[in-house]
């Protein structure tokens, strides 16, 4: 936000009942205290904004030691500040400080308790911490119900996978489907649909969203490791084989291509 000036006229008699200058004691008119207190705030807030920024740019270049120290500068400047509170917690959370992580997180969602964002960052972090998924919903409900926000399919997205990692998996298929209603390009959530089926022995109906994910030309190993085993549990053993051979090649120090080397030994 810049600090606009603030230029006071000159009052012309004819035209004005009665003209009261600012007081720089304070004992002028209600309107120039104020407009005062108003340029505090923004100044606050400008402070506020650049040293977020500047948190921003160390934590770019993976000095996270000075990330922090100019994060908290920031909200000394204003503690009200979301996007603050916001970088505060993904630094906190990268130095492995998760209660001060949650704290932020919290803090930013109850500044801005009905934006889409906070309320899915929030919702995020609790899901990938083992004792609290079960708070996560709550939030990406308060994410997508925002008109505002511009990712909801994101938020869906996360919701499912929250579900389907406490085994909830008809809630975490319908999670996902609406993510993929919003955003056919969704990869996150037709890779994570596939896999919700594929878990469910529906390998058919996985099939058809593995090959839309593949289809969006930015293939992963796990999600050729899934395409492998869902061609295999269907009996398609030359497809199957086309998936194998590209994990390989694509990613032959990967986690999956190991395991498809061991299964193959066998």
């Amino acid at each position: 936000m810049r600090l606009d000036r603030i230029v006071l006229s000159a009052c012309v008699a004819m035209t004005m009942a009665a003209c009261v200058p600012v007081s720089k004691t304070g004992n002028g008119s209600t309107e120039g205290s104020k407009i005062t207190r108003q340029s505090k705030a923004e100044q606050k807030q400008e402070g506020a904004r650049i040293h977020t920024e500047l948190a921003q740019q160390y934590m770019a270049n993976g000095d996270l030691e000075d990330a922090l120290v100019k994060i908290n500068k920031a909200l000394q400047f204003d503690p009200t500040y979301v996007p603050a509170h916001t970088v505060a917690a993904v630094i906190y959370e990268r130095i492995n400080d998760m209660p001060n992580a949650e704290l932020h997180y919290r803090k930013a969602a109850t500044l801005a308790p009905d934006k889409g964002d906070t309320n899915n960052n929030l919702g995020w972090f609790l899901c990938n911490r083992e004792d609290k998924p079960a708070e996560a919903q709550p939030y990406f409900m308060k994410a997508v119900a925002d008109p505002f926000y511009q990712t909801p399919s994101l938020a869906w997205t996360n919701a499912g996978i929250c579900q389907a990692k406490a085994q909830n998996m008809a809630s975490a298929e319908a999670d996902f489907r609406k993510a993929i209603e919003i955003d056919q390009q969704n990869g996150g959530a037709l890779y994570q649909l596939a896999n919700v089926l594929y878990l469910q022995n529906d390998a058919f109906r996985a099939r058809a969203f593995i090959q839309r994910f593949d289809a969006l030309g930015q293939p992963t190993a796990a999600s050729l490791k899934l395409g492998h085993d869902i061609e295999a549990r269907l009996g398609n053993k030359d497809a199957a084989l086309t998936y194998s051979r590209r994990l390989q090649s694509q990613f032959p120090d990967s986690e999956q291509a190991r395991a498809l080397d061991a299964t193959a030994r066998q």
